[in-house]
């Protein structure tokens, strides 16, 4: 070595040293901005003096430009404990739900004993390609109580809900519910082991937040997630009603007590959660209007209470006059029986509530809306297809996409048009026959 070079390092804070037959490296890092203690930052393992002092300068100038990560074995897991609760306490607490139902169901079985610093996009790539495998580790209580209830129903022995629910672990509802659906043919498809692409791509949704906080939290010094991409959900034409279909539909609702909550599904397209978080305070009849500022979810069991999906889907649109008039009907009934309840009746101020005031579990409007499907004889379709109808009805019907994407509360009007551009395939050949003719000649007749 030579002296000019020894003499630079004098100028150079830290030291390297010998230990064993390999070098190390030691250096005091910059002050904790808490506690003023400054961390001492060392490592070893290295062949030659060269070589520890190379490692020496590359991890100062990381330590200088804060991006120095200190090597550790802290695993996925560990991550994952400390960042759920800093998630629970700054997200709604839907989101909060999803991202720790995600993480405990799909990644730390996979990869949660694995150290955050061994977690490359290729491990990303490899997680995402097991998951849409052999991704589900529950168990389908759908399908074990559906089986059950077929082997009793060939033996033509009637199975009870209690049975049900003590045979595959589920509460006594949910078993009571699940017969009433198999009664009516609704039967769940035999489960796959793997996940669905739509539900890897929300894992991956989770993860982004995740990984990038582990980055600024010095778990990790490069986020894996760079250069990783979830599946490719399929996109298709969207299970919808007709405007004959969504009369027929409402037709048949006219006599529910909820009818008011059927015209305003079909009328605006709003979603369950706006459906059911809607308050009287955000309803203007007079103005014919309503906002959807608040709505009610259902994650992990549980249900709660949020601002909404985004900025744009906290949105005023507004009513027509049988949807008002229906909406007036419906919160006069309310007003009687909040009077016949008396000092009983629960006020959440909400417009869609039972009887006595208490908010209806979402899941039972889910349920309300399948049997009166089946009752009307419809196609079957989810709650939420209706708001997909809504859509389509409005595009082919010559609404400006602009309006029909600001009333869905969606982001942008791409968004709109591309959600449902399969479900409305004649409107672009309807777009070429009329900008063609504006100047172009008409087509020559063929029978001439």
């Amino acid at each position: 070595m030579s002296p000019r070079k020894k003499n630079s390092r004098k100028t150079i804070p830290g030291s390297v040293f010998q230990r064993g037959n390999k070098w190390a490296y030691s250096f005091y890092g910059s002050p904790d901005p808490l506690t003023g203690e400054k961390p001492k930052i060392s490592k070893s393992g290295f062949g030659s003096d060269e070589e520890a002092w190379a490692a020496m300068l590359e991890a100062r100038a990381e330590v200088a430009a804060e991006t120095y990560v200190k090597p550790s074995k802290r695993t996925v897991k560990d991550f994952f404990d400390a960042w759920l609760p800093y998630v629970k306490n700054t997200a709604e607490a839907a989101t909060a739900a999803n991202y720790a139902a995600y993480a405990k169901a799909y990644v730390l079985p996979w990869i949660g004993k694995r150290p955050m610093q061994e977690i490359t996009p290729p491990v990303i790539a490899a997680l995402y390609d097991k998951l849409l495998t052999e991704g589900k580790r529950k168990n389908d209580t759908n399908w074990a109580m559906y089986q059950l209830w077929r082997v009793a129903l060939t033996a033509k022995r009637e199975v009870r809900p209690r049975e049900l629910a003590e045979a595959v672990g589920v509460h006594i509802t949910a078993a009571r519910r699940a017969i009433r659906r198999y009664e009516v043919g609704r039967v769940p498809d035999e489960p796959t082991p793997g996940l669905s692409a739509k539900t890897v791509k929300s894992v991956h949704i989770m993860l982004g937040p995740a990984m990038a906080t582990a980055k600024v939290w010095k778990y990790i010094s490069v986020n894996p997630m760079f250069g990783v991409k979830p599946p490719r959900v399929p996109r298709g034409a969207h299970n919808t009603w007709t405007a004959d279909q969504v009369s027929r539909f409402l037709e048949l609702a006219s006599a529910e007590r909820l009818y008011g909550l059927w015209v305003l599904v079909a009328s605006t397209g709003m979603r369950r959660s706006e459906l059911c978080g809607l308050t009287l305070s955000a309803l203007d009849l007079d103005a014919a209007s309503v906002r959807m500022t608040t709505t009610r979810v259902v994650a992990g069991g549980k249900v709660s209470d949020s601002g909404g999906k985004s900025e744009r889907s906290r949105r005023q649109i507004a009513l027509d006059q049988y949807t008002v008039s229906v909406l007036r009907n419906h919160l006069a009934q309310v007003e009687d029986e909040r009077r016949a309840w008396g000092r009983s009746y629960q006020d959440h101020g909400l417009v869609f509530c039972w009887e006595d005031g208490r908010p209806i579990y979402p899941d039972t409007i889910t349920e309300q809306f399948n049997r009166l499907v089946d009752l009307a004889g419809l196609p079957r379709i989810r709650l939420h297809d209706v708001r997909h109808s809504y859509a389509t009805i409005a595009l082919r019907a010559k609404v400006h996409p602009k309006i029909v994407s600001t009333r869905l509360g969606h982001a942008t009007v791409a968004f709109t048009l591309d959600q449902y551009s399969a479900d409305v395939p004649d409107l672009d050949q309807e777009a070429a026959e009329s900008i063609g003719g504006l100047f172009l000649p008409a087509p020559p007749d063929k029978s001439a």
